[in-house]
């Protein structure tokens, strides 16, 4: 791993004048730029999550606006910003930045990534989302403390005081809806759920409405799975419905094409490709490559 990345580190200005050649100074999107990351030994699961969240437009612009605000102190978000911020004023429009001080700050906060083991991308994406959003509603909720106190209110009833919603959630989150019916006496029970992401099997060759109509199938509760009835008082058989390791990499659409960032490497690749990397049989994938996270922009 480490010869690759020093290897690559060395030709970086050959990879970066190629990248430039394939995309062609006409069609290079105006204020874009495309850097890879180095890895730090089995960082590839940080460093495809980060390239992620940085083509996701909304998520990017907030955490710029965020490093634009008075200075505060270091936490993983202002270690985000700091990242994004240095590609996106980068002088050069391609080329290779080391994420060192987010790397030290995310090992410094969480035992789990404080090694050189490769880890699980979507277990890092949720734990950085979560943290970000804690530390947004934390700033939020210190503002407001400091106003009362400014002010000399501070008995605000408590359901006032619940944590606000973030930027984090307004892009993620969604609501899933579960619904039990009992199958004794046909009472039916939902209840709604937040989530910033669902895990849904994805399947060779089909679209993600056929995924995500696969995830909510309905499911019967029998045996030892029984669902307890408040109507019944008993429990009863009742209809529900509602990690990976590896090398990881990401593939993004910018401005109308296809890359590839596998750490410190920045490709430009066909449309067709995308087949190679996504929807694979379970007998495939476990020796070649296949989706694991996937990002969609929903369509009002």
């Amino acid at each position: 791993m480490t010869v690759r990345n020093i290897a690559s580190i060395c030709n970086m200005g050959t990879n970066a004048s190629a990248l430039e050649k394939d995309i062609g100074p006409e069609q290079f999107p105006i204020n874009e730029h495309y850097f890879g990351l180095v890895n730090f030994g089995n960082t590839c699961y940080c460093n495809s999550v980060l390239q992620a969240l940085y083509f996701c437009r909304p998520f990017r612009e907030n955490v710029l606006a965020y490093k634009a605000q008075q200075k505060k102190k270091e936490n993983l978000l202002t270690c985000l910003a700091d990242l994004f911020h240095s590609i996106a004023t980068q002088k050069k429009k391609v080329g290779v930045i080391p994420p060192k001080k987010f790397i030290s700050r995310l090992r410094k906060e969480n035992d789990l990534f404080d090694n050189y083991m490769q880890q699980d991308a979507h277990e890092f994406l949720n734990y950085l989302l979560n943290t970000i959003a804690d530390i947004l509603q934390e700033e939020k909720k210190q503002e407001k403390q400091n106003g009362k106190l400014k002010n000399g209110n501070m008995n605000e009833p408590a359901e006032n005081n619940k944590p606000e919603l973030t930027w984090v959630h307004e892009i993620f989150q969604g609501t899933l809806t579960n619904e039990t019916r009992c199958l004794n006496c046909e009472t039916v029970s939902s209840k709604d759920e937040d989530f910033l992401d669902l895990s849904v099997d994805v399947e060779q060759n089909t679209s993600i409405t056929h995924c995500l109509r696969d995830f909510s199938n309905t499911e019967t509760l029998c045996s030892e799975q029984k669902y307890y009835c408040e109507t019944c008082c008993s429990k009863q058989e009742a209809q529900k419905s509602g990690p990976n390791r590896g090398h990881y990499i990401t593939i993004v659409k910018s401005h109308g094409f296809w890359l590839l960032f596998d750490d410190d490497i920045v490709e430009k690749i066909d449309a067709q490709a995308i087949e190679e990397f996504y929807g694979l049989t379970s007998d495939i994938s476990k020796n070649s490559e296949s989706g694991y996270i996937l990002f969609y922009q929903s369509r009002e």
